[in-house]
């Protein structure tokens, strides 16, 4: 038979288990930590091999359901980011992302990209009308904009234009930037044109 645990060792059974707990913790935020690192680097070479593969779509990881189709600058801010495939959650977390329902960017017609308020597209509330964008498409070529239109609109009564003929290029997220619930009805919009006369062109990398 084996014996009763004594009252001390209960206690030290307890502290063990409560030292066991708070190794799970960490070890957990750490690799939340080390993820948040480490997709950036993943995606940002997937897409310096994309590159070199003529524009082929290249996964950051093998079971990514996303890859990088594209890559926004906006000097005045000196803001960089690469765009995902898709405008799911999962693309999201990891940067903003080319809605597969608008237009392909850098062609005619409406090209959406969308991305969270409070991290990738955050800068959003500091760009100004008149800003120049810049976007790098799969093959290499940059492409310039400028911004035409900011406005908020209720994405609950408000559907987006689905244009057809002139290009256009719409970034969009959640509104207000500092609002406490997620997922409300609002939507910040930012409508920008294809620059006058640029075409296609190259810029310092």
């Amino acid at each position: 038979m084996s014996r009763p645990v004594a009252n001390r060792d209960w206690h030290r059974l307890l502290a063990l288990l409560l030292v066991l707990a708070a190794c799970q913790q960490l070890s957990a935020a750490g690799l939340i930590k080390a993820k948040a690192w480490l997709a950036p680097v993943l995606i940002e070479r997937a897409w310096a091999q994309s590159l070199s593969l003529g524009g082929r779509p290249v996964k950051p990881w093998p079971w990514a359901d996303t890859w990088p189709v594209a890559k926004l600058r906006v000097p005045a801010l000196g803001v960089e980011r690469l765009v995902l495939a898709g405008d799911t959650g999962n693309a999201l977390a990891f940067g903003p992302g080319h809605s597969s329902a608008s237009a392909s960017l850098g062609s005619a017609g409406l090209a959406v990209i969308g991305g969270h308020r409070d991290t990738h597209f955050a800068f959003l509330r500091a760009l100004p009308s008149g800003a120049r964008l810049q976007l790098q498409l799969p093959d290499g070529t940059w492409r310039a904009y400028r911004v035409e239109s900011i406005e908020v609109v209720d994405a609950s009564t408000h559907d987006l234009p689905r244009l057809t003929g002139a290009e256009r290029l719409l970034l969009v997220t959640c509104y207000p930037f500092d609002a406490l619930r997620a997922n409300g009805p609002l939507r910040y919009v930012v409508g920008a044109v294809p620059q006058a006369g640029a075409g296609t062109a190259t810029f310092a990398r």
